[in-house]
């Protein structure tokens, strides 16, 4: 649309140049309006993450191009457009601006001027003087002004509104300051809406009718990846202390990027690489994203945000993942869905997706949907982690937070209880934040690990007290010069400890014991298994084990690479009530 452009000179009517802006059709929520095209498929991740797919038929304009007034604003690469009708194709798209006359309701004494041209008034000024007047209106200074003036290379300014009103009255055009304005009295009855002149941007499909002539409207389609839809699992796990587990999914769908209409919904499991995820496409006219809530954001420092974005992101390499086994097929039924039943998802290379359809959701709203309801075993498990105690000679070297941490790991040990679920279904588990229960009553809240099918995912339940803990641990030598290494001499250090378990329970107990040991493990009774480890270069050593963030601040010398490592000792006892049993084991490690 053009905008007739006008500077007003002084003592000159310009009531026409007035009237031909602010009449201008306005068109903010035309037929073109990219909310018009409806979303027929959004396949959602769950770290913020939608491939959106629009697809309709809209309206065509002289050419036959088909011109939408908002861009989208989608990873780079990922932004495509199409025509669904056979004889013709889009040959090309261009994103650009354009300038358009939106009308708003009038909302200040300015406004409702700029929406009157023409209208008779009686004018009250703030020294009280009264007379009659017929509006004219504020001088504008359009956008392309600098054109036209021929200002080389300078910046396209906004519209500017003059403070000046310019009013027709018996003595001739009157020129005043908006503020000298007390009040107006319209003889008729004003118009309530305004025309605000507008640069928006605009994006065009240039159609290709194969030598036909255009027609009024054309069936196309627009498919992009873009951040403002999320979705969250949550689990709920109730136990009937029989073995047996009733596991219930739900998703929280977030949508702030556009409405939803009868969409089919595509909730994945799995993982997604973006390479590009953070680089908008040129496509958009460097138009920033519309800012999101927290629920998007992946910033570390951002409390929730960052659970969110790490824990329960689709990034499974970075997940617990669970034992794998062969287990009985359990029942499943499914959870009704008022929004429509999913199915029971397909895998499609590496992702598994849940299907949704029929779904309608506004920007900004949120919708939980049901999406899962199975029956598997469980087993009760009871672990023990005791992460490995840094020697004396080491400990002296650690600040007071690192100490305080070892303090709350060492001295206090407890063993947990948690629930042992086994994947019999054909659908993975993800991680998720998970309630569970015993016949109906809350035990706890606790995570979902990946688990994929045929495998297992453990999830803590709680401390359990009534099966109590003592770690004594004591050195027994030091035999000095008992390595030689880079032309270093080192100290063989050697130390045995024990564990006492006793189960308090009423029933027979399993518990998986696993003590680290900074060194070399030497014996484990009880048939306890030994491996070796390295913190400093394996996966198996710091992260795997869960050790104590207190190590990475230590100032670890070059030779601790390569002469210490880190022992598990893994052991599986049985306790009926009231056993006890005493675990012992022997290390050494060389310091310098």
């Amino acid at each position: 649309m053009k905008l007739t452009r006008f500077l007003i000179p002084l003592g000159a009517v310009a009531l026409s140049a007035f009237s031909s802006v602010l009449e201008a059709t306005p068109d903010a929520t035309g037929p073109n309006s990219l909310s018009r095209l409806p979303v027929k498929e959004v396949t959602v991740f769950k770290d913020g993450h939608a491939f959106v797919v629009h697809e309709g038929a809209l309206p065509t304009n002289e050419s036959g191009s088909v011109v939408l007034d908002a861009l989208p604003a989608p990873v780079i690469g990922t932004f495509w457009a199409y025509s669904t009708d056979e004889t013709t194709k889009v040959s090309r798209v261009v994103a650009g601006s354009r300038r358009r006359v939106v009308e708003r309701t009038a909302l200040t004494l300015s406004e409702m001027i700029a929406g009157n041209p023409g209208a008779e008034v009686e004018v009250t000024e703030t020294d009280g003087t009264k007379y009659p007047a017929t509006l004219i209106g504020q001088p504008v200074r359009p956008p392309d002004e600098p054109a036209v003036t021929n200002v080389s290379e300078a910046p396209e300014p906004a519209v500017a509104k003059s403070s000046l009103v310019m009013l027709k009255t018996p003595e001739g055009i009157k020129v005043m300051p908006l503020e000298r304005i007390r009040d107006l009295v319209f003889r008729d009855p004003p118009h309530s809406k305004t025309g605000q002149p507008e640069l928006q941007n605009a994006l065009t499909l240039q159609l290709d009718w194969n030598g036909q002539t255009p027609k009024p409207s054309a069936h196309v389609g627009l498919m992009y990846l873009q951040k403002g839809i999320r979705w969250i699992p949550s689990y709920k796990i109730d136990l009937d202390g029989k073995g047996m587990a009733r596991i219930s999914l739900q998703a929280t769908v977030l949508n702030e990027l556009t409405d939803l209409d009868e969409t089919t919904l595509q909730l994945v499991i799995g993982v997604p690489t973006f390479h590009f995820k953070d680089i908008v496409d040129p496509i958009a006219l460097q138009q920033t994203a519309a800012q999101l809530s927290q629920f998007f954001q992946s910033h570390p420092s951002r409390g929730l945000a960052s659970h969110l974005a790490n824990n329960f992101s689709n990034s499974i390499m970075t997940q617990q993942v669970a034992r794998a086994g062969d287990f009985s097929q359990g029942s499943a039924a499914a959870a009704p869905n008022p929004a429509g039943d999913p199915s029971e998802g397909e895998k499609q290379e590496d992702l598994y997706v849940f299907t949704v359809p029929k779904v309608s959701l506004k920007t900004g709203e949120r919708l939980v949907l049901p999406l899962l309801d199975i029956t598997v075993p469980y087993e009760d498990v009871y672990t023990l982690q005791l992460p490995f105690t840094p020697s004396g000679d080491m400990r002296r070297q650690l600040g007071n937070q690192s100490q305080d941490e070892m303090a709350r790991l060492f001295l206090a040990p407890k063993v947990t209880h948690k629930a042992r679920l086994k994947n019999n279904s054909q659908v993975p588990f993800t991680t998720a934040p998970a309630l569970v229960l015993r016949d109906g009553r809350v035990l706890a809240q606790g995570l979902m690990s990946y688990a994929a099918p045929n495998a297992a995912a453990d999830v803590t339940i709680t401390s359990a007290l009534d099966i109590t803990v003592k770690k004594t641990d004591r050195e027994t030598n030091r035999t000095p010069n008992a390595l030689s290494f880079s032309n270093s001499s080192f100290m063989r250090v050697d130390l045995e400890g024990r564990i006492t378990l006793t189960n308090h329970k009423s029933a027979q107990v399993e518990v998986e014991v696993i003590r680290h040991a900074l060194g070399h493990i030497d014996t484990a009774d009880h048939d306890g298994v030994v491996e070796m480890s390295n913190v400093f270069e394996g996966e198996n050593g710091a992260t795997e084990d869960g050790l104590g963030g207190w190590w990475r601040s230590h100032n670890w010398p070059s030779w601790s690479h390569h002469i210490n490592g880190v022992g598990r000792i893994t052991w599986k006892i049985k306790l009926a009530p009231s056993e006890s049993v005493d675990l012992g084991y022997g290390w050494h490690y060389f310091w310098n």
